[in-house]
């Protein structure tokens, strides 16, 4: 009545007893044997003066008593595990963790990696790739590349590089035919696209391009289509089309002439490349090197 708690060993196994509804799943998750599991329960009742479980033959029912319990210690046990993961992250170990989308990730970061790599020898660099946002607050991940409007709440954002779109090709398309000299050529040509539109109505098109070309005769759908912008750069690459490339994506291709940009007309890309970190973050050197050398590389 004083403020008194019950062990926290026994709180434990009550929570992923009620969660699992099992005790030898609990006992499983918490490493101990089921024993072990009741001992604790059972010692936990009679510190409560209250009954938890109605046992029967082959499973266990939560009295009203737990179903009280249990909501209040499963978000407690979450935020203690979420404390301890941020506490871990704040470690500033030799290994730095990026997420970043696969497009920027294939086509622009690992092209430059071998310079950070270079200047600092002592971290390792963890890149996954994925167009999932991740919860960087939970500390799995130190830092993010994210494609998108540059409004996260809650977390540090900075802007690391815009997009034009334009369509481009292999160079051997070009050589091979038919000729590519105006907009109006490209009905000759097979169209490749990227599945951008399918995550973000605001992505340029090859109908927006088409449009803004005053081209008609061209049908904007039709084609190739990847899951991936860069899948679309490889398969231009290859020679199988004419892309609507991203400029920050076909950089790298282009500046070696496995692409060559066609026309003059491009069109703005409303996302761009953010640098996205957890509030404080940035205090960390290995996550303020990255974030700068990143910057030097967009500026560069």
């Amino acid at each position: 009545m004083n403020g008194h708690l019950p062990p926290l060993s026994a709180l434990r196994a009550f929570e992923a007893t009620a969660r699992l509804k099992s005790f030898s799943r609990a006992a499983d998750e918490l490493s101990v044997t089921p024993a072990a599991i009741s001992h604790q329960i059972r010692a936990l009742e009679e510190d409560l003066g209250v009954r938890l479980f109605h046992r029967q033959n082959r499973a266990i029912e939560l009295t009203a008593s737990a179903r009280v319990l249990l909501p209040g210690l499963s978000d407690a046990f979450a935020e203690i595990q979420a404390s301890v993961r941020r506490l871990r992250s704040h470690n500033d170990t030799g290994t730095l963790t990026v997420t970043a989308s696969p497009s920027i990730a294939a086509k622009w970061l690992v092209l430059r990696l071998h310079r950070f790599q270079a200047r600092y020898p002592d971290i390792d660099v963890r890149i996954s790739t994925s167009d999932e946002i991740v919860d960087l607050t939970r500390g799995d991940f130190d830092l993010a590349i994210r494609y998108g409007t540059g409004r996260y709440p809650g977390l540090d954002v900075e802007l690391l590089l815009k997009n034009e779109v334009f369509p481009a090709c292999s160079p051997r398309l070009l050589e091979a035919g038919p000729p590519l000299r105006t907009p109006a050529d490209l009905r000759h040509h097979q169209l490749i696209h990227d599945q951008a539109v399918d995550r973000d109505p605001l992505a340029p098109t090859w109908a927006m391009w088409l449009k803004a070309a005053g081209i008609s005769g061209v049908s904007p759908a039709s084609g190739l289509t990847f899951s991936t912008g860069y899948m679309a750069l490889d398969a231009a690459i290859a020679g199988h089309g004419v892309v609507l490339a991203y400029s920050t994506i076909a950089a790298a291709d282009l500046a070696a002439s496995r692409l060559v940009r066609l026309f003059t007309l491009a069109l703005p890309d409303l996302f761009a490349y953010y640098i996205v970190t957890a509030p404080g973050a940035l205090e960390r050197p290995k996550i303020r090197a990255f974030r700068d050398w990143l910057r030097e590389e967009a500026d560069a």
